[in-house]
C-alpha cells in the first residue's frame, strides 16, 4: 500500500518538529543539576596584587620571627554581617519538593533570597517566583496573579541565591513557589513567616 506523498511528508515535518520539542519539555525530567553557592556576603573582599620579590621578602621576614602560640580561639564565621527576615520549608504542591527558603538582609542593606538544602524534581523552564499567598494552591495553567519573578531556578538541587530588588516590597509576599512557565504550574512552595 502506497502512501501519498503527501501524508509522507506531513510525518517527516511532524517528527522533525515534534522530537526536539518532546526532548525540551521531557528530558529535564531525567537530567538532574546541583548547585552549592556560598553563602552570601555583604561585600566582596578587596581584590591586591603582589608581586613575586614582595611575596619571597614577606615569607622570608615571617619566618625570621619566632614562633609564638596564641591562647585566642578560632574565630567563627562573622554572622552579625546578616539577617534572616523570614523563613520557611518547602512543601509539595504539584510535585515532590524540600529544603528551606531563607530571605537574608545582609550590613549593606542589601536582600537575598537563599534555597538550602533544595530540591524538587526537575522540570522545563522553572523559575523561583515570590507570591502574596500562603498555602500555595495546586491549579495547572493559572498564574498566582500579582507574583515577583526573581529569575530562573539555577538547579533543581543544592544551595543557591536569588537577589531581591531594593525597591521590592516583601511585605507583599507570603511565599516562595518554584514556577513551570510552560505548563504554568507550581511544582513546590515554601510559607515566609517571621523568623
Amino acid at each position: 500500500m502506497n502512501l501519498p506523498r503527501r501524508w509522507i511528508i506531513i510525518g517527516i515535518a511532524a517528527l522533525v518538529v515534534g522530537v526536539p520539542v518532546a526532548w525540551y519539555l521531557l528530558s529535564p525530567l531525567f537530567i538532574s543539576r546541583e548547585v552549592d553557592e556560598a553563602l552570601p556576603t555583604s561585600l566582596p573582599a578587596p581584590a591586591f596584587s603582589v608581586s613575586q620579590a614582595d611575596a619571597t621578602e614577606a615569607m622570608s621576614t615571617a619566618m625570621a620571627v619566632e614562633a609564638t602560640e596564641l591562647d585566642e580561639p578560632m574565630p567563627q564565621e562573622d554572622m552579625s554581617t546578616m539577617a534572616v527576615l523570614v523563613q520557611g520549608r518547602f512543601y509539595d504542591v504539584a510535585h515532590e519538593g524540600m529544603g528551606d527558603a531563607i530571605i537574608y538582609i545582609l550590613a549593606d542593606g542589601s536582600r537575598v533570597l537563599r534555597l538550602q538544602d533544595f530540591e524538587v524534581l526537575n522540570g522545563p523552564d522553572l523559575h523561583v517566583w515570590l507570591v502574596p499567598v500562603d498555602p500555595v494552591p495546586d491549579t495547572v495553567g493559572v498564574e498566582i496573579a500579582g507574583y515577583y519573578d526573581l529569575g530562573p531556578l539555577k538547579g533543581n538541587a543544592g544551595n543557591q541565591n536569588y537577589d531581591i530588588p531594593a525597591d521590592l516590597d516583601l511585605s507583599a509576599f507570603k511565599s516562595v513557589v518554584i514556577w513551570c512557565q510552560p505548563f504554568r504550574v507550581p511544582f513546590a512552595a515554601a510559607p515566609l513567616g517571621s523568623t
